[in-house]
């Protein structure tokens, strides 16, 4: 009987440390996503049309349209202006790394 109860006290003690150690493990899990996300860089945008909202005293820039024509019917009926993205760069082109197999000139 005694053996009984000694046994249930280290059960209780197990069961109140569970939920702890859990949390700690989350919390570890999501301080680890979040460093990982702060390391790795941000992509940018990178279209050569950007729609200024609000008119010209400030307001909001989005650049991202390709072309012109796109950013212009996405102001239409809510007033603002396209211009060119200064910061574009146009993608370089891919490069081959074909690697080329002697081939026998006969069979």
């Amino acid at each position: 009987m005694f053996k009984l109860c000694q046994n249930h006290g280290v059960a209780k003690r197990i069961a109140a440390t569970l939920p702890r150690a859990f949390a700690m493990k989350s919390v570890s899990f999501v301080l680890g996503i979040f460093a990982a996300a702060a390391i790795m860089p941000a992509a940018a945008q990178n279209y050569p049309w950007c729609a200024q909202y609000g008119g010209t005293a400030g307001g909001v820039m989005n650049c991202g349209f390709v072309s012109f024509d796109q950013c212009m019917a996405t102001l239409s009926g809510m007033g603002g202006f396209c211009n060119q993205n200064t910061q574009y760069q146009a993608a370089k082109p891919a490069t081959s790394k074909r690697i080329r197999k002697n081939l026998p000139t006969h069979f």
